[in-house]
Order: C-alpha cells, then sequence, then structure tokens
C-alpha cells in the first residue's frame, strides 16, 4: 500500500470515528477469514499477550536530581502489556521506568512514574485507565504515554471504534493540562511465529490503524511516535535476544529500543529538548505536511514524531513531521517507592 493510499483510508476511519461511522475495514471480508484462521493458529505459539507477571516499576526516578521545594515530573503510562513492560524480569527494563530515568537525566529533576496500563488492553479500556489518572486523590500528570493499538488488530476491534476510544482519552488527558504522547500500534508483521500470508495482512492493518491513530490523536493536542516496524530487523536478524521468552513481547533489549524512540518526544513535548532541534531538517526530510499525509509517512518509518502545526490548510490540518535523534537509554535504578 503507497503512502496516499494509506493516508485516504487513516482519513476515513478517522472521520469514521470522529462522526461516529461504521467500521471501516482494515482488509478485505475474504482475507479477514483467513487471517482470523492464521491467528488462533499463531496464538497457540505466542499466546494472547494478557498473561504473565509484570514487574511494578511505579515510584520515584532520578532522586540524585531533587531541590528541596522543588516537585517532581509526574510521567504516567497507559495501554497495553507493551505499555506495562510485560515480558521482562526486572522493573528497570519496562519502557516505563526507562522513559522515567531517562527523562530525568535530560530534566536534571526527579520523575515519579505511575503505571496503569493491562495487559491484553484494547483501546476500550483507555476510558477506565484515563479516570484512574484523573482521580481526584492524584495530581495531574505532566506527560502520559500511551501504547495501545495490538490487541484492536488481533480482536477485530473496528478501527474506528479503536480511534474513538484513543482520540477521547488524548482528549480528556490535554483538557485536564497533561502532554500526551502515543506511541502509536506496532507492527505485528515482525512476530516470529506469524507466517505468510498473516504476516502480510497484519502489517498492512497494523499500519492503518496507526496512521488513524497519528490523526487522531494530534487532531487532538496530543504527538505521536511510530512503533510500527521499529525492531523488524532486529527481530528478524536476531528473535532470540530482541523477543522475550513468550516470542510474542519484547525483551530488556526491545524495550530499550522502543524507549530511546519515544523518549526524545516525551522530552520535547515538556519543552526540554533542544531549540535548535525543534526546527525542521529538510536533510532528514522533515517538514510540514497535511495531517493524513504525515501519519501515512510516519507509519512506514518507525521512530517518527508527528505533532499538530497549523490549524488547516488546503487539505485540512497540517503537521510537523521530526525524525528525531533517538538518545541511548540505560537500564534504570530500581525506584524509590512514592510517598
Amino acid at each position: 500500500m503507497t503512502n496516499m493510499s494509506r493516508a485516504r483510508v487513516a482519513r476515513r476511519i478517522a472521520a469514521g470515528a470522529a462522526y461516529g461511522g461504521g467500521g471501516v475495514g482494515l482488509a478485505g471480508a475474504a482475507a479477514v477469514g483467513l487471517l482470523l484462521a492464521e491467528v488462533r493458529l499463531a496464538r497457540r505459539h505466542v499466546g494472547n499477550g494478557s498473561g504473565g507477571r509484570v514487574p511494578v516499576a511505579d515510584g520515584m526516578y532520578g532522586l540524585t536530581y531533587a531541590v528541596p521545594g522543588e516537585p517532581p515530573l509526574r510521567l504516567v503510562m497507559l495501554g497495553d502489556s507493551t505499555a506495562a513492560g510485560q515480558g521482562v524480569h526486572r522493573a528497570g527494563q519496562t519502557p516505563g521506568a526507562l522513559l522515567a530515568s531517562g527523562l530525568a537525566a535530560v530534566a536534571e529533576r526527579p520523575v515519579e512514574l505511575r503505571n496503569v496500563a493491562l495487559p491484553g488492553a484494547q483501546s476500550d479500556d483507555l476510558d477506565r485507565q484515563v479516570a484512574l489518572v484523573l482521580s481526584a486523590a492524584a495530581p495531574v500528570p505532566d506527560i502520559c504515554v500511551i501504547m495501545i493499538g495490538a490487541n484492536d488488530v488481533t480482536h477485530r476491534m473496528p478501527p474506528t471504534r479503536s480511534v474513538r476510544h484513543l482520540s477521547s482519552a488524548v482528549r480528556r488527558l490535554r483538557t485536564a493540562g497533561a502532554e500526551v504522547v502515543v506511541g502509536t500500534c506496532p507492527d505485528l508483521g515482525t512476530i516470529e511465529p506469524v507466517q505468510q500470508p498473516l504476516r502480510w495482512l497484519a502489517r498492512r492493518a497494523s499500519r492503518q490503524l496507526a496512521a488513524a491513530q497519528t490523526i487522531g490523536a494530534v487532531e487532538q493536542g496530543g504527538r505521536t511516535v511510530s512503533l510500527g516496524d521499529l525492531l523488524g530487523p532486529e527481530f528478524e536478524a536476531n528473535p532470540r535476544e530482541l523477543f522475550g521468552p513468550d516470542n510474542y513481547h519484547p525483551s530488556a533489549e526491545g524495550y530499550a529500543t522502543a524507549a530511546m524512540a519515544v523518549l526524545p518526544t516525551v522530552c520535547a513535548a515538556l519543552g526540554l529538548w533542544p531549540a535548535e532541534e525543534e526546527r525542521p531538517d529538510v536533510m532528514r526530510r522533515e517538514g510540514f505536511l497535511p495531517v493524513a499525509r504525515a501519519a501515512a509517512e510516519a507509519a512506514s518509518e518507525a521512530g517518527t514524531e508527528v505533532t499538530a502545526a497549523m490549524p488547516t490548510g488546503p487539505r485540512g490540518p497540517w503537521a510537523l513531521l521530526k525524525r528525531r535523534r533517538r538518545r541511548r537509554v540505560p537500564e534504570a535504578e530500581p525506584a524509590t517507592p512514592s510517598v
């Protein structure tokens, strides 16, 4: 699928999500039957993403930067098993801990991490997760990171419904005053036991949903980072290293690679990235594009950031597409429990 056709499909899905339209198919009806049969077969090998212990990483990171009277930055993770960190054994290997320790180092300020992500969650669980985040007992976070979408594809959630729930979550968090970064649907075509034709169908469905998620999130004031096939080459070259023991969830190295891609956008959303990095770099093919086209390009190239720019143009809202330099994220130190 070309970027232009992916942009058209993404626009249709996002419009359906915004105006309550029906499901826009991710693949033809005949292909869906084959996809389901192959998914059931693949799940016997990789599991359904809902089991296993997830390390608890909540707490304070970067206490060496503490200054009396200065509150910590508050980071919350929402989403599915990828956001929770399923597949690793130590809390410091989860994406939340990696992002919290990396953010603390850049900001030179402690970061309090809270994770409300649920393994196996689909986008309709974001309503519940956001309610937890915005409960009266908890301060509004400075930044929220959402990673969601894979289970929507494998469980056949209509993409319009998926994007509607994500857009609502971003809108509620932004209205409350939190910055929001969304790691869009990863490329399910990189899962090792999955064979053709499911691999091709999964890649196509994943990228279509990721592009539509980008439109929905950016239009509500969030930023997105495409996870896409970010780990694809590494998975294919060394799947035993970058997948966890279940061959479905990333290993510690896989989560570190994803955190490296997301951290610069998290820092930029909080105004912590160097000012010169905010200007589009033509040499890196950055620039302003209609949001649907930016979303399609981001879905095709993992690690690409999309954020809102000019409110409108001849072809609708515009966005800034950036390919930020990734920052090395070492394994986090154990968190200090929050008080």
